[in-house]
């Protein structure tokens, strides 16, 4: 199993979570196609909250506002911040938004806050994870990637609020690679930016956003298991320089991506792209 795993460094990605409608349903389909376990978390102050976990580890979280009657079912990316509070008026110096927060959890400080292009975003304070665990395994985060309209004009922001690039130790670097903005640390690839007219999709739950890409061993087979499941595939499984993935949305329309990555520290790629 190939793995790497760096020191966690404030401004990169730390976590990701799901808003459900219902924390049965999303368990019964992400449990089913990605072989996640559940555990109760003490994170949850907005609704029941649950961590997913992968061999004992946990991977990502699935949250339920019930009370909040059509709210979007929805993956968020969260990002380290030394303060959460210095980091929200950073988002709002940038010209982004803070819809949530931050507020103080048991063992940190959230905010829920968007870009100027509109993609939402987390921002957490606090030892949630040891470190962003770019791993292979099946059920784990592969990669994070932004759709949006203009991916220099997003770097630009990002690395406004979050230091990309400009931190002390000289660990992280963002490039133009692969047809997108790429953002490194310690030489490994974490997340990239993609520009495209997204507001011209066919497709009006398309919109600029954050994506998550979980590894699976089969992006074919799990793409039909998904379907199986009550799911769809919203872009099917392709070809890209680096593996194959698929865009998938689960049972109550949450959009996610799958990805068998054959080559090590590389990003899924973008021709052709996955899905409109």
């Amino acid at each position: 199993m190939a793995e790497h795993v760096w020191r966690s460094l404030p401004g990169t990605p730390c976590w990701v979570s799901l808003t459900a409608q219902s924390l049965e349903t999303a368990c019964a389909f992400y449990g089913a196609l990605l072989g996640w376990e559940f555990r109760d978390s003490r994170q949850g102050r907005l609704g029941p909250y649950l961590e997913a976990t992968v061999e004992g580890s946990p991977v990502a979280g699935i949250g339920s506002m019930v009370q909040n009657v059509g709210f979007p079912v929805s993956w968020m990316v969260y990002f380290g911040a030394v303060s959460a509070d210095a980091a929200a008026q950073s988002v709002r110096e940038s010209g982004g938004t803070v819809a949530v927060g931050p507020l103080r959890f048991q063992d940190g400080r959230a905010a829920m806050a968007a870009d100027p292009a509109g993609a939402s975003f987390g921002i957490w304070q606090g030892d949630k994870t040891p470190g962003w665990r770019m791993r292979r395994s099946r059920g784990v985060p592969a990669w994070i990637e932004l759709q949006t309209r203009d991916a220099f004009a997003a770097a630009v922001f990002y690395g406004e609020v979050f230091g990309w690039g400009a931190d002390p130790e000289g660990r992280s670097d963002v490039a133009w690679e692969h047809d997108r903005v790429v953002l490194r640390v310690d030489g490994h690839p974490v997340a990239g930016l993609c520009g495209g007219a997204v507001e011209a999709a066919p497709d009006p739950r398309i919109r600029p956003r954050w994506d998550v890409f979980f590894a699976v061993p089969d992006v074919d087979e799990a793409a039909r298991q998904a379907t199986g499941l009550g799911g769809e595939v919203a872009g099917p499984p392709t070809d890209t320089p680096y593996g194959r993935v698929a865009a998938l949305r689960d049972s109550e329309g949450g959009l996610f991506r799958i990805a068998d990555l054959r080559a090590p520290d590389v990003a899924p790629g973008t021709a052709p792209r996955p899905y409109p």
